[in-house]
This record gives C-alpha cells, structure tokens and sequence, in this order.
C-alpha cells in the first residue's frame, strides 16, 4: 500500500491497520505482471477511516470498520470538526484525502450511548451474527431491541480505542490518554459540540448534518435501525458520552490486470497473454473502471459477475 500510495494524497499514514488477513499481500498480481500481464492503476486503493483496532484479532494488526450512521460527531486529532459535507458514511476518499492535510493519522468520533444503539454496525461476517445467520428473530433482537448490538457492545466495553465517560471533561481526559502525543483543544471541543448542540432547537437550522440526519430518517427503514431520533449529544438522558479513536484501515487495491473486453489479459503492447484471463477485482474494474473511483463497495458485485462470465464465454467458445 505504502509503494503504491498516490502523491495526491499526500504521505501515507505511518499506522494503519490491516483489513484483511496477512495471506490476502497481492502477490499474485506481480506473478501475473512477470508473466507478461500489464498492471494499471496501482496507486488507485480503498482505504476505510472509521478504523478501530479489533481486542479479539484473527490476524495481526486486525482492524475493523465501523460503519456509522450520521449523527456522530468527527473531529481530527487536535479536535477541530471535520468540513462538510465530510460527515459519517458520506464520501471516504474525500475525508482520506482530507485527514491526510491534518498530520496525524487518526480522527475522532464523539457521539454517546443513545447513537451507539442505533447506528454502529461492524464490518466482517463474525460482527454481524444476526445478517450473516439470515435470523429474522435474531435481527429484530439486535437491531430493534434494547441497547447496541452485542458485537458493538463488547467493542465499546474491551476495544482499545474506546473511551466511555459520565462527564465531559473525563470524556477528554480519556482521548488525552489515548493520544498524549497531541494537543488536544478540549476548549474548541467543547466549543463545537455546544453548538451543535444549539442547533437542535432549529427546524431550519443550517447545520448540514443535522439536516442530512433528519433527511435519512424520512426513509423507513433508516428510521427504525440506522438513525438515532435527533437529539443533543449533552442532554444526559442520553448519556454515557463516548469517544472513538478511529485509525485508517486498509482494504484493497483497485488497480489490477488490464484486459480486453472478453476478460483476457493485456499485455504492455495491448495484445493479449494467450490463456491468461482476469475477472473481478483482479481486474481492477473498481479502479476508475466500471463504476469509478468513488464507487459504492457493494455495486463491485456487478462487475465480477459480468467479467467472469466474459471469461467464461470466451473460454467456451476457444
């Protein structure tokens, strides 16, 4: 990732975790290049920056994401709020390409318990028992019952990067130990979230976030297990305040093998490596190809199913 990193994004971050085990390196695209294959777009790659460090790792350096709904607040490391419309699960190449201008590799959410119930979900199959068992029951006792998933529950409650606290300043007393190399502005902090705080009290506020968390809640299904009832994050009935120190964590590249439109492999002259295909990511249809480069994760579906059956097609009628 480090070799590859593209120069618009500034240096790399000198931590970051890893979002995939360690056997998932990429060699197979340097063999293929060895074999005559053209790589394009390596310094195309998909990082996540809601990174927190896993207390149960599979793998070294395990990282998970935490896919936020929109409510909680994101300052970077000095506690200045992020820019709109750099808010969470919007844009994460732009808030990447932002929080690498800040000179420090992590950020910060500041939400509390009511918006942790509501709309921390976690990457990876093991996080999510309820979709990954496909239990209707299940389901409706995570997500709609009582309190934060288990999986996010036992985050908040062992995860490292998490500081959970009954009042404000023992709320930043807790982000000052977990990054003492920064100087944390408890003062703009507090400043940040009283006002946004103030803002609640508006039906028209101009607080683009505030309107883009009542703008999803007049969808449905966002209303009933995605998005907490807008409310202030120092009103104590919502209370415990929390804290997430978030790390950028690795994905995948979105370069890859270039290839014709039946799937077969390019070489540096544009003819084909004969008996060599590439289909899915291999590809590198997510890089700037299929659906561009800040194309939605779950729509790279799409292109593996056409591209391998391109591959099949064309294999078939050899």
């Amino acid at each position: 990732m480090r070799k590859a990193w593209p120069e618009w994004l500034g240096e790399p971050p000198k931590h970051m975790l890893s979002g995939v085990p360690a056997h998932v390196d990429g060699r197979m695209l340097a063999i293929a290049e060895e074999g005559g294959a053209r790589l394009v777009n390596g310094d195309r790659m998909w990082h996540y920056v809601e990174g927190i460090e896993n207390f149960d790792p599979v793998w070294p350096n395990h990282g998970i994401r935490i896919l936020p709904g929109p409510s909680s607040l994101w300052f970077d490391a000095t506690g200045k709020r992020l820019p709109v419309p750099l808010f969470p699960g919007f844009d994460t190449l732009g808030t990447l390409e932002y929080l690498r201008t800040t000179g420090y590799d992590h950020s910060w959410f500041i939400l509390d318990q009511s918006i942790i119930e509501k709309e921390f979900a976690l990457s990876g199959s093991e996080q999510n028992p309820d979709l990954t068992n496909k239990s209707i029951r299940e389901l409706l006792r995570q997500r709609l019952g009582k309190g934060a998933t288990e999986p996010v529950e036992a985050f908040k409650q062992k995860g490292a990067d998490f500081v959970v606290a009954d009042t404000l300043d023992d709320l930043f007393a807790g982000m000052k130990r977990l990054s003492p190399e920064v100087e944390l502005d408890t003062v703009e902090l507090r400043h940040q979230i009283e006002a946004r705080d103030r803002e609640m009290d508006h039906k028209f506020t101009k607080d683009a976030q505030i309107t883009a968390i009542r703008g999803a809640r007049n969808y449905l299904g966002d209303k009933l297990i995605r998005v907490a009832k807008p409310h202030k994050i120092l009103d104590q009935s919502h209370w415990p305040l929390i804290a997430v120190k978030l790390h950028v964590v690795t994905r995948k590249s979105l370069g890859g093998i270039q290839t014709d439109l039946d799937s077969r492999a390019l070489d540096a002259k544009g003819n084909p490596v004969p008996g060599l295909y590439a289909v899915g990511e291999a590809a590198g249809f997510g890089g700037g190809g299929v659906h561009g480069y800040r194309s939605l994760e779950g729509t790279f579906l799409g292109g593996c199913l056409f591209t391998g059956r391109q591959a099949g097609r064309a294999i078939a009628a050899l």
